[in-house]
């Protein structure tokens, strides 16, 4: 019988966020991952910026900007139990709950479950007041192939 892994270390997650902040998407959308405590994945965006708004002069961020938001922390949850492993989402499920509107956003995931190679996560975003303005439930794949050696953060 096979040890189960051990749960990534901090400094682990922290060295997978450092380096998942570094690629394109997140630069383009001015966000950084984080795993507080290693309990979630965390997006933060710092700045609205203007092209994050919706159309016809409104003020609220953009419903594509949200679920990218939460395709992004959805996403990265896997991390929190093998960040050696591949991912990718396979399912997410959107609940817009009110206007999203404010100088800062933060998403949050969490695990729900998981298996070998199956993730259920669920996450909200809330303003720069706290409020959450939406919700998502995901679905992961976790692949049973490593990255490649120097390919993830975690790894290295």
């Amino acid at each position: 019988m096979s040890t189960p892994p051990a749960r990534p270390t901090q400094e682990q997650l922290d060295r997978f966020a450092e380096q998942f902040t570094q690629s394109q998407t997140l630069r383009y959308l001015g966000v950084r991952l984080s795993f507080p405590e290693g309990r979630k994945a965390v997006i933060t965006m710092p700045e609205v910026r203007p092209e994050h708004l919706g159309g016809l002069g409104t003020t609220a961020v953009n419903g594509a900007i949200i679920s990218a938001l939460f395709d992004l922390a959805i996403g990265c949850t896997p991390a929190l139990v093998d960040p050696t492993r591949r991912c990718a989402t396979l399912q997410i499920s959107v609940s817009f709950q009110r206007p999203l509107v404010g100088k800062s956003i933060e998403a949050e995931a969490e695990i729900d479950s998981h298996g070998k190679s199956t993730l259920f996560a669920s996450a909200r975003i809330r303003d720069d007041q706290g409020n959450i303005c939406a919700r998502a439930q995901g679905v992961v794949r976790i692949s049973t192939l490593p990255w490649a050696s120097g390919e993830s953060p975690a790894v290295n």
